[in-house]
């Protein structure tokens, strides 16, 4: 397929838009790679750092990797107490300094393929309507997929 540049600029604005409207302070899209197992993080809004181009992480691996595996949205109020393996487990995580996060998946032709995340540096208790919104901005991008993903 070729490159499209409007679809990477749509997904940028996606992860910006998203930040703004939740008042997060990180906003990322994780995507499995085309061929392979690998997942990277294409595209992030709030990053203080540049450390997120240079993560990858397998299935099952990673906030990113364990959400595409399951299937399942994954919600973060403490990090890293109670979160199940080692903290550098999850990478992104640390590279941002994030606390707290609720991330879920990005579904395309019914098999999860990324993800999306919004993560705060202080402690923070994710209301329903902050879940629903990332939910709705998943369902969007599941409708027009980054160029990852197709």
């Amino acid at each position: 397929m070729e490159y499209n540049s409007c679809i990477d600029e749509r997904f940028k604005k996606q992860c910006s838009m998203l930040r703004e409207v939740v008042s997060c302070d990180f906003t990322g899209i994780a995507l499995q790679k085309h061929s392979g197992m690998d997942i990277i993080w294409p595209y992030v809004s709030g990053n203080t750092n540049e450390k997120y181009k240079y993560i990858t992480v397998r299935f099952g691996k990673g906030v990113a990797g364990k959400i595409i595996s399951s299937s399942s949205p994954m919600l973060i109020e403490q990090f890293p107490e109670n979160t199940l393996g080692k903290s550098t487990d999850y990478p992104i995580l640390l590279a941002e300094k994030l606390i707290s996060v609720y991330a879920v998946p990005i579904v395309l032709n019914g098999i999860p393929k990324g993800v999306i995340l919004i993560g705060y540096r202080t402690l923070h208790v994710f209301t329903k309507n902050e879940r629903m919104i990332v939910e709705k901005v998943a369902l969007s991008i599941q409708q027009y997929p980054p160029n990852y993903l197709v």
